[in-house]
């Protein structure tokens, strides 16, 4: 039985190493593991930047996902932005991801968040599947970015 929680700090080494993962797998990169390391136990000491969920079957963690805030004026109020989402791959497609997408749901609706929303790479389009599969929609914007 899958349960979703929210990430505690003894969970830092696998969130990092999923990252590892996933970063690899979706665009290729190859993440500097300190800096990864520092990033995410960044979270873990500062709310203020978000927090993570984690998927487990029984004791062992199988995925995990964070959440960042965006303040918006036009709905006066948060909205949740779901990132870093990485499953392990004997659990895809079996539903584990939707299971963390309406636990946040839930917690972002008892916390008042405005919306939830996230981004893909367009070359990703498994994950757009899910997402769609879901009820979400990348209909509304394009997402443009610089990065250092």
């Amino acid at each position: 039985m899958v349960s979703i929680q929210e990430a505690t700090v003894h969970d830092k080494a696998v969130i990092a190493t999923f990252q590892i993962k996933m970063a690899l797998e979706t665009e290729g990169l190859d993440l500097d593991q300190v800096v990864l390391k520092q990033g995410v136990a960044a979270v873990f000491n500062d709310v203020a930047k978000g927090k993570y969920f984690v998927a487990k079957d029984g004791d062992k963690t199988i995925g995990s996902l964070m959440i960042t805030y965006e303040w918006s004026d036009w709905r006066n109020g948060w909205v949740w932005w779901i990132q870093s989402v990485f499953i392990e791959e004997d659990y895809r497609q079996k539903g584990v991801f939707k299971q963390m997408y309406l636990h946040i749901q839930k917690v972002a609706k008892k916390a008042k968040a405005r919306g939830l929303r996230l981004y893909v790479d367009k070359s990703n389009v498994n994950a757009q599947a899910v997402y769609k599969a879901i009820g979400m929609d990348g209909d509304h914007y394009t997402l443009f970015e610089w990065m250092a």
